[in-house]
């Protein structure tokens, strides 16, 4: 059986890692080559295929449409070929990944879905780590994180994960003894409870309900989002929270205080270190959850 001619190979991955980096630049530093050199791997795969996938202007390249069709027929086939040389490989056994993760994203969002990555990936394994600190010991003792952050490091590999809004969450006994529309007196009576490395979205809350001299009678701070959730069911306070976590805890305990939409200055991000998309176990993870929309 005859064997059909293929593209270079060198040539498909230029392709591949610019589209996936939303960076020539990006694609260019991580395979060690120059732009230009970058650029003339991308253009011989155009002149094999016959379609134009970029355009180029001001040292910027913009995928085209026949770009975009072309990476949606490509993608599943090259990583289809990367699991199959995986699997005859001997020297292969396991993938590992070491990945740090905020505890709440782990449970609501992240865990429910592994059994997807697993399927497509069986080799994958991950270790986690809900330990605190998460950037900062991304490339030492984690290979990637999921954190909430205004903005992550500018060094690191980013992708913005969501936006959110901040939420005053309490028990609906605490809500029915509160009433409706509180004012700043009844609100200066109560416990509000802040998560420890989110202080900001307290500030923004009350800057939107234009309470800016709040003074409550006490602020618990926690570390841990679940327990957050936990301690608001129970009673114990007032939790600023993002309302993502109150509608995927679907707890029938707890509801908002108020019927407001408050933009929150922390969002959830995917970071790792611009060179580890190189190694196969963060370059997997790293696709899978930005086509899986977590």
């Amino acid at each position: 059986m005859a064997i059909r001619r293929l593209p270079p190979l060198r040539a498909l991955e230029a392709f591949m890692r610019t589209v996936r980096l939303g960076s020539a630049r990006a694609a260019a530093d991580e395979l060690g080559l120059s732009p230009s050199a970058l650029s003339r791997r991308i253009t011989s795969l155009e002149e094999f295929i016959g379609r134009k996938l970029f355009t180029r202007a001001r040292q910027t390249m913009q995928l085209t449409d026949e770009g975009h069709q072309f990476y949606e027929a490509i993608h599943p086939h090259f990583e289809a070929l990367a699991r199959a040389v995986e699997s005859q490989s001997d020297s292969v056994s396991v993938l590992r990944l070491h990945l740090g993760v905020l505890p709440l994203f782990g449970t609501q969002r992240l865990f429910p879905r592994l059994g997807e990555l697993r399927k497509l990936h069986p080799l994958l394994h991950i270790d986690i780590d809900t330990g605190p600190h998460l950037e900062g010991r991304v490339g030492d003792t984690l290979d990637a994180a999921i954190i909430l952050s205004r903005g992550p490091d500018t060094s690191l590999h980013a992708i913005r994960l969501d936006e959110n809004k901040v939420h005053a969450i309490v028990s609906r006994t605490l809500a029915d003894t509160i009433g409706p529309d509180p004012d700043l007196n009844t609100l200066a009576k109560q416990t509000f409870l802040v998560h420890n490395e989110l202080p900001e979205s307290f500030t923004a809350w009350k800057n939107a309900l234009d309470m800016r001299d709040l003074e409550p009678a006490a602020i618990d701070h926690f570390d841990s989002g679940s327990i957050m959730l936990e301690a608001a069911a129970q009673g114990l306070g007032i939790a600023i929270m993002h309302d993502d976590h109150r509608r995927r805890a679907a707890d029938p305990r707890l509801t908002d205080l108020f019927d407001i939409e408050v933009e929150s200055p922390y969002s959830y991000w995917f970071v790792c270190k611009r060179a580890a998309l190189e190694e196969r176990p963060v370059r997997l993870f790293h696709d899978w959850l930005v086509r899986a929309g977590l």
